[in-house]
């Protein structure tokens, strides 16, 4: 499994699973050992190996789409530790979540902190989850655009929820999405002021691209 973020505090894996090719992270605190699995996509037995030589707390979910969740029953009772998810989101979880996310709350871990982020549109309780300079968001944006929306009414929740709360950040940020790979938050920001610089037919939705939509 790739380590694609490292420094003297924090280390970030990720594995690409299942038929979707849907990302899964474990984060681990350098000091202690202790981690978090953020979302839980198929291949069990891969994940639970991969947590192998580290210390569970959390599993952390993005948002409650089957791709997202193929292998979640299995390594929850194997792992036995608190499911955390927005409420919005928690009642396609087998067993609903241990613990509700809202908007600015943090999730501790060894000596790490994340903060999360609620960003409605791919779902209404789509959430981030931010410690810099990593950003693990789900299905909500990705390089090149948002996440896949099925109403006008919903692309334009998601442009308000990575607007007014991921453009927030440092533009160092680098984004780690739920399918393909990284990107950074001031790439995806000049490519946004193009996007919004344009008009847009009214029903615009779906897979949207930011410099060619």
């Amino acid at each position: 499994m790739p380590i694609v973020e490292e420094n003297d505090k924090v280390r970030l894996e990720k594995l690409v699973l299942g038929p979707y090719e849907t990302n899964c992270y474990i984060l681990s605190c350098k000091k202690t050992g202790e981690s978090v699995l953020v979302d839980t996509p198929a291949e069990s037995g891969e994940i639970l190996r991969s947590l192998e030589g580290t210390k569970p707390r959390y599993i952390l979910i993005t948002h409650n789409h089957m791709d997202h969740l193929g292998a979640f029953e299995e390594v929850r009772s194997v792992l036995s530790v608190p499911v955390a998810a927005h409420p919005l989101d928690a009642d396609r979880l087998t067993g609903g979540a241990d613990v509700s996310l809202g908007h600015g709350d943090k999730v501790s871990f060894g000596e790490l902190s994340l903060e999360v982020l609620h960003t409605p549109g791919h779902t209404p309780g789509s959430v981030c989850f931010y410690r810099m300079p990593i950003l693990l968001s789900g299905d909500t944006i990705f390089p090149g655009g948002p996440g896949k929306t099925g109403s006008p009414e919903r692309l334009q929740e998601i442009i308000t929820s990575i607007r007014d709360k991921i453009f927030l950040l440092p533009e160092e940020a680098r984004i780690y999405p739920g399918h393909g790979e990284s990107t950074t938050l001031k790439k995806e920001k000049a490519e946004f002021e193009v996007f919004s610089s344009r008009p847009h037919d009214p029903n615009l939705c779906g897979d949207v691209l930011w410099l060619s939509s």
